[in-house]
């Protein structure tokens, strides 16, 4: 079994800062793509960002330039750091993993963490 734990979520005011994490362990041969999602109240699921094993990323207009994804392929872990959060940032954020486990490709979620920007 995979099972992906995220980090990092809280409360934090408009303008500031928080940084995910979510760390994958069980019987992972490979991690492929890494991403993080969000999920609003009564909104579909969107992308915010995705980074491929080799580092390659992208982003969701909404968030270029104040979101930053990253990943520890040693760790097995992804990150987002979070810069200017403005209120509509608030959201369920989920990881998003794809994984080579036993040679066939398999997507696994987090459990999700609240992320809340208010004043």
């Amino acid at each position: 079994q995979v099972q992906l734990v995220e980090s990092g979520g809280g409360l934090v005011q408009p303008g500031g800062s928080l940084k995910l994490s979510c760390a994958a362990s069980g019987s992972i041969f490979v991690i492929y793509d890494m991403a993080w999602y969000r999920q609003a109240p009564e909104n579909q699921r969107e992308l915010v960002a995705k980074i491929t094993r080799g580092g390659l990323t992208n982003y969701a207009d909404s968030v270029k330039g104040r979101f930053t994804i990253s990943r520890d392929n040693a760790k097995n872990t992804v990150y987002l750091q979070m810069n200017s959060l403005k209120p509509e940032d608030t959201a369920v954020y989920y990881c998003n993993d794809s994984c080579d486990v036993g040679g066939m490709i398999r997507y696994y979620w987090g459990q999700g963490t609240q992320v809340t920007v208010s004043s």
